[in-house]
Parts: structure tokens; C-alpha cells; sequence
């Protein structure tokens, strides 16, 4: 299941103690280009199928958590709209590790410091697995969308766009 020599990360451990089923699975970190799109070309997968975790805040709620492919951007009207906001906006950067116990690039949707209403991209509903970060950089989760969004009590929306 996990790769023998990666260190366990407390979003694996949780997903454990779910018992869904997931892979561990290591890239190469370039810290010149945290984009998702590099993590793809890392592990030889289509950019469909790995998927970044962004946190906003609105205006009514407060934070939440969307989870959209690599090579879109959050749709701010339409994630204000799905998380009953008026506007939201993305957090500043170095809002996200006080906020989420997370850095960038190492954001993973689950087991952030609070669950927070979080939000997957529709297409991800298709697929039969996806890639989120597993907590860290260089590691990432391979899961199955519906068991991803049934840990964190995800809804799946229509919240990005291609960028």
C-alpha cells in the first residue's frame, strides 16, 4: 500500500484510521516550482487527475477548503456562492500555516488544524483516483475521490476553471 521508505504523514494516519485506501506516492521537489503542474510531470500523471488544495475565506462562513485540478484556478464567485458567501477570497500566504498547520506545496486537505466545509472540484467526481498532497512536499495521496471527500466531508461543486 505505502511506499517502504516514506515517513508517514498525520494525513496518511488519519486516512488509516478510516481505513480507506490510498497510496503514498513520492516526487521530487523543486522549490522553484511548487506548481501542481510540475508534481504531474514528477509522477507521469495527466494534470486532471492531481488536484491542489486552496484555502479561502469568505465573508459570512470563514474559511474553507477547495480542492480543484492543477491547471485551474478557483472560480471566487462560484466557491462564494457554493460555501453561502457573498465574496471570498484566497488567504494571504503566510495566513496558511497558522491557519491550516500546513506550508505551501504541503497542503493536503486532510487533517488540517480544523475542519473546515471543504469543496472538490466536480471532474474529480469522475475519476477513480486523485493525487492530493499527503501533508508534506514531495509526497502525495492517491485516493479515491468519493473516499477523500467522505473523510473530509467534501461536496463536489463546480469551483474552478481552467487557468
Amino acid at each position: 500500500m505505502a511506499h517502504p521508505k516514506v515517513e508517514k504523514t498525520n494525513a496518511a494516519r488519519l486516512l488509516d484510521r478510516a481505513k480507506i485506501a490510498y497510496e503514498l506516492v513520492p516526487y521530487r521537489v523543486d522549490e522553484e516550482h511548487l506548481a501542481a503542474t510540475h508534481v504531474a510531470e514528477q509522477l507521469g500523471e495527466d494534470i486532471a487527475t492531481v488536484f491542489k488544495t486552496l484555502v479561502l475565506k469568505g465573508d459570512c462562513t470563514g474559511y474553507f477548503v477547495c480542492v480543484v485540478p492543477g491547471d485551474h484556478e478557483v472560480d471566487l464567485k462560484a466557491a462564494a456562492k457554493i460555501s453561502a458567501n457573498k465574496k471570498a477570497d484566497l488567504i494571504p500566504m503566510k495566513e496558511l500555516l497558522p491557519v491550516t498547520g500546513y506550508i505551501r506545496g504541503g497542503c493536503s486537505p486532510i487533517g488540517m488544524k480544523k475542519a473546515f466545509p471543504t469543496y472538490i472540484h466536480a471532474t474529480a467526481a469522475g475519476l477513480p483516483f486523485i493525487y492530493v498532497s499527503a501533508g508534506v512536499r514531495g509526497l502525495q495521496l492517491k485516493v479515491a475521490p468519493s473516499d477523500l471527500a467522505a473523510c473530509v466531508r467534501a461536496t463536489f461543486a463546480e469551483i474552478s476553471r481552467k487557468g
